[in-house]
């Protein structure tokens, strides 16, 4: 563990600098719809290469927990995921924006983000090599259940509908087939259109079937875009605070969620936000308010998706495994600058990463107030912005995020066919979130099930292959858990109503 030696050289001057310049310009362009963090680590990688390896480190940690945090800004205010990992925080936090309460809604998020972080970060410090260990257990089968469990969340981001979630779903699943088969190459769904051969770009579907509708709504509709309030408090401290405490147990559970899905090479900030979010959901007494403006959803979602950064360092530090596409930008920076990883990093480099694991606390805790400043004047100004202003600006956004991720005009015309088609069908009532949990996850369950079927073929049992492993069983547990558990509660919740309407006739 480190000393503390390497926690004073995280408190130089320098490093200090360099992870509240880190923080900021992260929430800045984590706050643009389009930005991803991955981008803004990218964008930085060419600066840090004459920089001190753990300064280096310091700087890539500080942007890209600014950028994961910032992508709350444009998920709360514009109902738009500034990064992916903002998915879910737009279902309770442009209702709350709505209604007037944007400015806790963004301390929430703060707060619940800085909580998260310093628990994913606490997880590196303390015990990185033995659940990097953990994770080098996952295989192809184990990855398949992970992405059937992450389906099942499907029917709680319905909105109202579990049959329109499922057909979303189901939708989400054909767009991650098109293009060509990683196992085996097969080419499909593609016809006549040759841009369609490296598949549905997902940034430039996030962007579309998120940021388009609600471009369009915001063109057909006279109304403001946020309601407006008699005195904007900018942040509110106090009763975002009271509103942590309560959900204290919420905020402990999102961040451990947070933290073992980081730790799965993979899977990311918006997994770990959508399966905190549902496990929110399903024990919270409050559950009928989630998507109308429920701040536990806010804590769930903004606890987690943070909780990812510190996770995902785990498998690329102990075993030069990205555990998310920035981890991955972040192992070639460290290749650069002559660092090895592998399990023998925090021995034999151990003040180089010790450092880099207390700047990244550090930098955490510099969120609070950076997150603070930037939002008590976000909200604000989205409110003074005109719409004739707001809506180009965002769109020249929306173009320029899908086109910088590969510099691919075609990623821009889908984003365009994609957010017509949500606009679309957001008008019938289908929601864009399952449809974006179906492309995620699908590509994960077919490579998984895919590799696990040939893998079982050439140990002579597919069926022992799938059912016969201790992880995969245990999630195939709590994949029934998160099946029988609505049912359960909605029979529940008939008995004692059933019983409670004799009570009150007898009592009559």
């Amino acid at each position: 563990m480190g000393g503390l030696e390497h926690l004073l050289a995280a408190l130089s001057p320098l490093n200090l600098l360099l992870a509240l310049a880190g923080v900021a310009a992260g929430t800045v362009i984590g706050a643009l719809p389009g930005l991803t963090a991955t981008m803004a680590v990218a964008v930085l990688v060419p600066f840090t290469f004459s920089m001190d390896p753990a300064a280096a480190l310091i700087a890539l940690g500080a942007i890209y927990t600014g950028a994961i945090y910032g992508g709350a800004y444009a998920a709360i205010l514009l109902n738009t995921p500034g990064t992916p990992s903002a998915i879910a925080t737009t279902f309770d936090g442009y209702p709350m924006a709505r209604a007037g309460r944007g400015d806790l809604a963004l301390t929430l998020a703060c707060l619940a983000s800085v909580a998260g972080g310093l628990v994913g970060a606490g997880f590196l410090l303390l015990l990185a090599p033995p659940m990097a260990t953990v994770a080098l257990k996952f295989g192809p089968v184990e990855y398949f259940w992970l992405a059937v469990f992450g389906l099942t969340l499907i029917a709680s981001l319905g909105e109202g509908s579990t049959v329109k979630g499922l057909i979303g779903g189901c939708l989400g699943l054909l767009l991650a087939m098109v293009g060509v088969a990683e196992v085996g190459g097969d080419i499909r769904y593609v016809g006549d259109f040759k841009s369609l051969l490296g598949g549905i770009d997902i940034v430039s579907a996030l962007i579309g079937l998120y940021c388009v509708p609600v471009l369009i709504e915001l063109v057909a509709t006279p109304a403001r875009h946020l309601e407006s309030v008699s005195r904007v408090a900018g942040f509110q401290l106090r009763e975002a605070g009271a509103l942590i405490a309560r959900a204290k147990l919420n905020l402990a559970r999102s961040s451990v969620i947070g933290t073992v899905v980081g730790i799965l090479p993979g899977a990311g900030g918006s997994i770990a936000s959508l399966v905190a979010y549902s496990e929110a959901k399903r024990a919270s007494a409050r559950r009928a308010n989630f998507g109308k403006g429920e701040p536990e959803g806010i804590v769930a979602t903004e606890s987690a998706n943070n909780a990812t950064v510190g996770g995902g360092f785990i498998p690329t530090l102990v075993l030069g495994i990205p555990g998310t596409p920035p981890d991955a930008i972040i192992l070639g920076a460290l290749l650069v600058q002559g660092i090895r990883t592998g399990p023998t990093l925090f021995t034999d480099q151990a003040p180089i990463v010790y450092t880099f694991v207390w700047g990244l606390i550090l930098a955490t805790l510099l969120m609070l107030p950076v997150g603070l400043l930037i939002g008590r004047f976000a909200f604000r100004s989205i409110l003074a912005i005109p719409k004739a202003v707001l809506v180009p600006s965002v769109a020249l956004l929306t173009v320029l995020g899908s086109f910088a991720v590969h510099n691919n005009p075609h990623e821009v015309q889908q984003m365009v066919v994609l957010g017509v088609a949500a606009w679309v069908l957001g008008r019938m009532g289908f929601s864009a979130s399952p449809i974006v949990l179906g492309l995620i996850l699908g590509a994960i369950a077919e490579r998984g099930f895919v590799q696990g079927q040939l893998i079982g073929g050439a140990r002579g049992s597919v069926w022992a292959e799938f059912f016969g492993r201790p992880i995969s069983l245990g999630i195939i547990a709590f994949i029934l858990l998160g099946l029988l558990w609505p049912w359960w509660m909605a029979r529940r919740a008939r008995r004692r109503s059933g019983a409670a309407g004799p009570a009150e006739v007898g009592r009559g």
